[in-house]
Formats: structure tokens, C-alpha cells, sequence
């Protein structure tokens, strides 16, 4: 089981270790409390732990099952229906591409071709140095300025292969 347990190499810093049952446990205690008694908790809570851990891992959602007083299905459904969720750390950098059908009419498949080729991994995928992950999203509401990617947060538009491999370098830069 712990060698499908991924960590980019800055998470041991962070105290962030996979499989690690006292943080995890703790840090879900803590979210469970900050929204107790509060009415449908869920989504934010899945929000939070994964804002805190990085992920949502799978360890965590019978104890949110257990502390809301649903079924661990109802849990994992959630967590799996939404794109958003994570099972396992994202990359230090996350870069995403927008696969809606206005991005692909505008060379988003191209893009999201070259992406791939350019990070070496396929989408939902992270380099094996735990720099980049790469996730599809299904629209970021930036139609007019398609293809749209976004990275680490800020959204880019009218991406080429070109503008796509320049701002990738700006990774390594600190940014």
C-alpha cells in the first residue's frame, strides 16, 4: 500500500506525510469541530481537508463519514464525483487546461496534447519530480479567451504550445 502513496518531495517538510494516522486523524478532527452543527457540512469540509492535507485521502472519508453520521459511499461519491478532489498531493505546481468544448474547438486539444508531451504525463498525472500535475477542468467561464489554462490559481488565455511552454518555464523561477 505505501508505494501508492504519493508525496512531492516538499510535503515531508510540510508534515504532510502519507499514511501518517495521528496528522491525518487530527487534521480531520479539527475540521469536523470548526463545522459541527452546521447543516450540510460536507462539501466545505472536503474543501478544507483537502486545502490542509493537499489531498483527500482515502483514509479520510470514513472518519468525515463517521463524524457526519453519513455512509462512507455517500462520502467517497462525493469525493469522486467532483473533479476538484484529489486522492493523492498534487505536484508543487498544478497546471490545468480547460477541456470544455469552446476551448476545443479553439486548438485546446492540440494544446492539451503538447502539454502532456511537454510535462511528460498524461492529465491527472504529476512529473515524477512532484513539480507539476496536470488536471482537466471543464470550463473556467474564459470562452472568449479560449484555449484557457490555469496555473497555480491564475488563469491564462489565448494559451498556444508557444505561450504554454513559456509560462512552464516561469516555473522554475519561483513563480
Amino acid at each position: 500500500m505505501e508505494s501508492q502513496l504519493r508525496c512531492p518531495p516538499d510535503c515531508r517538510t510540510m508534515g504532510i506525510m502519507p499514511g501518517n494516522p495521528s496528522t491525518l486523524r487530527s487534521t480531520i478532527d479539527k475540521v469536523l469541530a470548526q463545522h459541527a452543527g452546521r447543516p450540510g457540512p460536507l462539501l466545505e469540509i472536503l474543501h478544507q481537508v483537502q486545502h490542509e492535507l493537499g489531498h483527500v485521502p482515502g483514509d479520510a472519508v470514513p472518519m468525515i463519514a463517521n463524524g457526519l453520521n453519513l455512509s462512507i459511499a455517500e462520502v467517497h461519491g462525493v469525493v469522486t464525483f467532483y473533479h476538484h478532489f484529489r486522492d493523492h498531493p498534487a505536484g508543487r505546481h498544478v497546471v490545468q487546461i480547460c477541456r470544455a468544448e469552446a476551448c476545443q474547438s479553439m486548438q485546446g486539444v492540440a494544446l492539451a496534447e503538447h502539454a502532456g508531451r511537454r510535462l511528460g504525463v498524461g492529465f491527472n498525472g504529476t512529473t515524477r519530480d512532484g513539480r507539476v500535475t496536470l488536471e482537466p477542468i471543464y470550463c473556467f467561464g474564459n470562452c472568449a479567451c479560449a484555449p484557457a489554462v490555469m496555473i497555480d490559481g491564475e488563469l491564462h488565455g489565448r494559451v498556444t504550445p508557444e505561450k504554454f511552454d513559456a509560462l512552464i518555464a516561469t516555473l522554475g523561477q519561483g513563480k
